[in-house]
């Protein structure tokens, strides 16, 4: 049934895939526009339309739980390296708009914690 979890990720990834491919067509981009978050997004509802037919079954969303563990940070690296290297050749202007708003996050995040904190 783990299998079953992992072809569901793998459907939705390539509809995803391609969804983005055909908007950068679409838009005259050579390049895929979004196509990672149309997969989550397919991912989502097709998991939420299984649990509503009643065919989701335990392993199968352990399938789908462990790899979209995985996905979700590949994915992220690979688009914050390709960030990276185009805001660097970009010039100065790209890597602070880059820069500011993770120096903002790491100040206020310690400060939401202790705000937020529930013993």
């Amino acid at each position: 049934m783990i299998i079953y979890g992992v072809a569901l990720l793998a459907l939705s990834f390539l509809l995803g895939q391609w969804m983005g491919e055909a908007l950068g067509a679409l838009l005259g981009i050579d390049a895929n526009v979004g196509g990672v978050g149309f997969a989550m997004i397919i991912l989502m509802l097709l998991k939420d339309w299984f649990l509503r037919e009643g065919w989701m079954k335990k392993d199968m969303d352990a399938g789908i739980d462990f790899w979209g563990k995985m996905y979700i940070p590949v994915v992220i690296a690979m688009a914050a390296s390709l960030n990276v290297k185009g805001a660097v050749s970009s010039g100065l202007l790209a890597v602070l708009a880059g820069f500011i708003p993770v120096a903002i996050c790491f100040a206020v995040f310690p400060h939401m914690l202790r705000r937020f904190k529930t013993d």
